[in-house]
């Protein structure tokens, strides 16, 4: 065991018992968003959830598969995040109602794949749970532990099935999903041996993905800085579930890189002193076909406003990124500024 792994190991252990809910994520009336968000959660209370087994959008295009009906159905996702906010932050019983019921119904039918881009946005559901646990109907709250759980758990069977491995997705975007899905779910549910774990992978996944100079072996891959933010986004929101638990993961080194070395290296794309053509040389074909049919970003120059939200989260592990974040977006999406913005 190394010595930045006995020290996370040691906070683990001195630290009391938090939650996401209470720890990362303290929703105000106050909060400037608050009007907003309940607003909009208001015209969702009538909405009703409609789960899948499973659900498929990863290397698909439109009109594949079960794409379309897989992006009907994660609407589900967003909306229980935002119900549970509006419930923090207005107390209303209504929206803890839905939430329970979403929670509810994706509990008893969804069946992990553990495909990490398919399932990467499953952090709206954690978070829905974690901000709403204690308040849960008990057989609610039984069944979502027991899904956040699974996953948690099954994502780290699965990465150790890799035997050390470094290949593809092994290392890529994708197991950075892998790593945030593991590290919500065990801030999630308290679980100091999952957590433990999640550090191990985040370590290795900065040492295995991050390179000296700050860029990410994405960038090699598919010469685009969306893959970029789609690699690093996943690893802010995996450091910020950690940070009252003691972990400073933004700063912390493998190989000689972190993730603030890449976000780094990002900044000067991300406030207009540089620029990048997208996918001119990925080695992917898939981003060729997705450019052939028109989908939007997969050619051209970048749009350094889809970093916003990763800029924005990054802000929140340290200040010095919320100017570039404002440069962005002069105000962050709801659920950020419900969550972080006091």
């Amino acid at each position: 065991m190394n010595k930045t792994t006995f020290a996370f190991t040691l906070l683990l252990a001195a630290s009391p018992a938090v939650t996401m809910a209470a720890s990362l994520c303290q929703p105000a009336a106050a909060n400037p968003a608050a009007n907003a968000l309940l607003a909009a959660a208001q015209r969702h209370l009538a909405d009703r959830p409609v789960p899948l087994p499973h659900v498929h959008t990863e290397g698909t295009l439109p009109n594949h598969g079960i794409r379309e009906q897989s992006i009907v159905a994660e609407k589900d996702w967003p909306l229980m995040r935002q119900a549970a906010l509006a419930w923090r932050i207005s107390g209303d019983p209504r929206y803890l109602k839905q939430v329970d019921e979403y929670l509810a119904a994706w509990a008893d039918v969804y069946q992990p794949d553990f495909n990490p881009i398919d399932e990467t946005n499953l952090d709206m559901l954690i978070t829905a749970y974690a901000l709403t646990a204690d308040h849960l109907r008990l057989e609610t709250r039984a069944a979502s532990r027991r899904l956040i759980s699974n996953l948690g758990n099954g994502y780290i069977a699965h990465i150790e099935q890799f035997h050390g491995q470094k290949k593809g997705t092994q290392t890529n975007n994708w197991q950075s999903h892998r790593v945030k899905l593991v590290t919500l779910a065990a801030a999630a549910l308290d679980d100091r041996a999952m957590l433990e774990q999640a550090h191990q992978l985040f370590k290795q996944q900065v040492a295995d993905n991050i390179l000296a100079d700050g860029s990410v072996t994405d960038f090699q891959d598919r010469d685009a800085l969306h893959y970029v933010v789609y690699d690093l986004e996943p690893l802010v929101q995996a450091a910020l579930a950690a940070k009252p638990y003691g972990g400073d993961w933004l700063n912390l080194k493998a190989n000689g890189a972190s993730l603030r070395a890449a976000l780094d290296w990002l900044v000067p794309y991300a406030n207009g002193q540089r620029s990048h053509q997208e996918f001119v040389y990925t080695h992917v074909q898939f981003d060729k076909d997705r450019a052939k049919v028109g989908e939007a970003g997969y050619s051209g120059t970048w749009d350094a406003r889809s970093s916003a939200t990763l800029f924005w989260l990054a802000a929140q592990l340290d200040k010095r990124y919320l100017p570039v974040a404002t440069q962005l977006a002069a105000r962050p999406a709801d659920w950020i500024s419900a969550c972080y913005v006091k």
